[in-house]
């Protein structure tokens, strides 16, 4: 029986130094700017009560890893206890941000395939490291196919700034400075700068200055992020049949995917990265994230030029797969997308206008400026979206491809699809069309707006045996 170990003691120096940081950055405006100097005390008195609840978490819980569980307990006023079968275990993940680099710590992330997720922090980084191979490689007989998969080239930072972080950084980064400048009750000044700075230029100049500023200022930022997040990035094939991605230059990260887990993967192509040339690969395995808010922790190779990515996913599938060829889909598909684009700019388009009659002529001036320009957008989105889709098989794998603003390629091993949905609206039995969505351990993909006739009788195909019962399905001529 493997002995109980506790977690690092120099939790309680790192715990000390955060909140003392927290502290110092959120309460000196508001002591200075209100004279409230009894919040110095305050401040002291919550990193004392902050650094005794960490004794206290430290010195009650334990952990044990054995041949079959891993195991931790917490004993206190309350008495708590996980147990959790090794064989659930899907990825983990090692973390180290600034603070426990310095101290030579690291966090532990251990997730399951309920997406449930157990962190062991902090532990030592040489017993982080032991641990996570302990977990993790079950198979000891290395590979051929062992070693380096991908390295960070550093010319992939240029595709930083074709993303959306880029403009919504900016944006933050103007509403930030107000509000720091709001704090110390500078905000009216600010504004009284910004008057005189360009007051002698039309407002409309005066616009497209403040948005090129924004600009660049969400372009530096999307750089430093990207320098953050993807420095010293490296994918590798261990020992043991699992795929490890490290990265980060601040806070050091490493994900380790176990293979057999892997149910295919996604290349996704964001509308700036895909008219640059550029995709990125996800990895498509149970117990990982399918949420877009967490995708950096299934991304196997960050935005890098398309056919890097494609090398790179036909190393992890072990064949390579082309999404060239895929079957089209029906011209009713590009009608629908076409509606649905209109709709959603002439629906807030009449209401400036009603209220334009019924208010100040300013909302007619918005409102029909607004058709001018997001009417041909609309348009141009819906038709490309309509090109984008496809779906097809290749060797062992189904393809499923779909998305404009994002369009993504869903690449899933055809013996890991365990049944298919069919799904049929009114309006899309109205034109032939359905949509199949295919059922994962990992998730549920779609291949949306299909020719009902052609989609059943590839799904049948695709994967044998599922669809067997359902021999037709009734389906009228496709029609624009």
């Amino acid at each position: 029986m493997s002995a109980w170990r506790r977690l690092d003691r120099r939790t309680l120096g790192v715990t000390a130094v955060l909140l003392a940081g927290l502290a110092v950055s959120a309460g000196t405006p508001v002591a200075v700017g209100t004279r409230s100097w009894w919040l110095v005390p305050a401040a002291a008195l919550l990193v004392g009560a902050g650094v005794l609840a960490e004794y206290v978490r430290w010195r009650h819980t334990r952990f044990r890893c054995t041949s079959e569980r891993l195991e931790i307990e917490f004993r206190f006023a309350v008495h708590t206890r996980k147990s959790l079968l090794r064989d659930r275990i899907r990825t983990v993940d090692l973390t180290a941000g600034p603070l426990h680099r310095a101290f030579g710590v690291a966090a532990l992330s251990i997730g399951t395939g309920q997406q449930e997720r157990i962190t062991l922090s902090p532990l030592a980084r040489a017993d982080a490291e032991a641990l996570r191979s302990e977990l993790l490689h079950r198979l000891p007989e290395p590979s051929t196919q062992d070693g380096p998969l991908a390295t960070l080239d550093p010319r992939w930072i240029r595709y930083a700034p074709v993303s959306f972080v880029a403009p919504t950084l900016g944006l933050a980064a103007f509403g930030t400075l107000f509000k720091v400048a709001d704090w110390f009750g500078a905000g009216g000044g600010l504004l009284r700068w910004l008057r005189n700075l360009f007051g002698d230029l039309p407002l409309a100049a005066g616009i497209v200055l403040l948005l090129v500023l924004a600009t660049v200022a969400g372009v530096a930022g999307a750089v430093g992020l990207f320098a953050e997040m993807w420095a010293h990035y490296r994918l590798d094939r261990e020992p043991g049949g699992t795929l490890r991605v490290r990265r980060g230059l601040l806070t050091t990260r490493s994900t380790t995917v176990e293979e057999r887990r892997l149910r295919g993967i996604e290349l996704v192509e964001p509308l700036g990265a895909r008219l640059a040339g550029a995709a990125r690969v996800d990895a498509i395995a149970t117990g990982m994230p399918r949420d877009d808010d967490k995708t950096e922790a299934k991304t196997l190779v960050p935005a890098a030029p398309r056919a890097v990515a494609y090398d790179v996913a036909a190393k992890v599938l072990g064949e390579r797969v082309e999404p060239a060829g895929l079957v089209p889909h029906p011209v009713a598909a590009r009608g629908r997308r076409l509606r649905w684009a209109l709709a959603t700019v002439l629906v807030p388009v009449l209401v400036l206008l009603l209220l334009g009659v019924l208010l100040t002529d300013v909302l007619l001036v918005l409102g029909a400026v607004l058709a001018v320009v997001a009417l041909p957008v609309a348009v141009l989105l819906a038709r490309d979206a309509y090109r984008s889709l496809g779906h097809g098989t290749s060797g062992r794998y189904l393809l499923l491809r779909a998305g404009t603003v994002r369009r993504s390629t869903a690449v899933l091993k055809r013996d890991g699809i365990i049944g298919w949905t069919v799904r049929q609206s009114v309006f899309q039995r109205r034109r032939g069309l359905a949509t199949f969505t295919a059922t994962t351990a990992a998730g549920a993909y779609a291949i949306r707006d299909a020719d009902a006739a052609e989609g059943l009788a590839f799904a049948a195909g695709a994967v044998p045996g599922v669809l067997a019962q359902f021999a037709s399905v009734p389906a009228e001529p496709s029609r624009a």
